[in-house]
């Protein structure tokens, strides 16, 4: 069937999709959609996808919108035994430490982002930087005390869990902040960027929101 998927390639939630779509190896239309694009509240669009953000992916008479159900979606479809364990005990796993980061250490990065980088420089608020940068610091060092007993969130392979919660090492690596020595996280990223999926989906420039709260 033909795949099809709407957003913004700078957009952290679009890039889950692109990468679990680049590990599966998997043609697909990509339509830019959002931001600079605009085009989220158009009828056509809304009647895809009613929350009018991104992204959203159709697969023949299926659309589905919310990123983490789409790399879920993918993942079962498409990578069963790959990026979605078999097990359900090895997916409880998996699915742990995936809505943590939908829940707890998206918001926190996010935010620091939005703080340290989407708003402008004579309008940023230093406590709310330090207090965004904290939460995040916290939920990094969780990640880094999982990864000191695996290769990967889910265990011994690489799953959609690392694909929610990696999005985030570029602009984590790459935001002008003190961050603290994660040794564990840092060995993650290295094994992340060997992946050719994960450099084409991850590491895209986000100059153009720099400074910019809205479009």
């Amino acid at each position: 069937m033909a795949i099809t998927l709407w957003g913004r390639l700078n957009s952290a939630n679009v890039q889950k999709a692109v990468w679990a779509l680049g590990e599966l190896e998997l043609p697909y239309q990509h339509v830019p959609l959002g931001g600079s694009f605009g085009g989220t509240d158009t009828l056509q669009y809304l009647a895809m996808n009613p929350n009018g953000l991104v992204p959203t992916l159709r697969d023949g008479e299926l659309t589905v919108w919310e990123s983490h159900a789409i790399v879920r979606y993918l993942s079962a479809e498409y990578g069963s035994g790959l990026l979605f364990p078999m097990e359900a005990r090895d997916r409880a796993e998996v699915d742990q430490w995936t809505d943590w980061t939908a829940t707890t250490f998206q918001p926190a990065w996010i935010a620091l982002f939005w703080q340290k980088v989407r708003t402008p420089v004579e309008k940023q608020n230093q406590a709310a930087i330090d207090k965004a940068l904290a939460d995040s610091v916290r939920c990094f060092r969780m990640l880094d005390d999982r990864l000191g007993d695996v290769p990967y969130l889910g265990g011994e392979q690489l799953t959609y869990a690392d694909i929610v919660a990696g999005v985030s090492l570029f602009r984590w690596s790459t935001m002008q902040i003190e961050r603290p020595s994660l040794p564990n996280v840092e060995a993650w990223h290295a094994r992340l960027e060997e992946r050719a999926a994960f450099r084409q989906a991850v590491n895209v420039s986000y100059d153009e929101l720099a400074g910019r709260l809205s479009f």
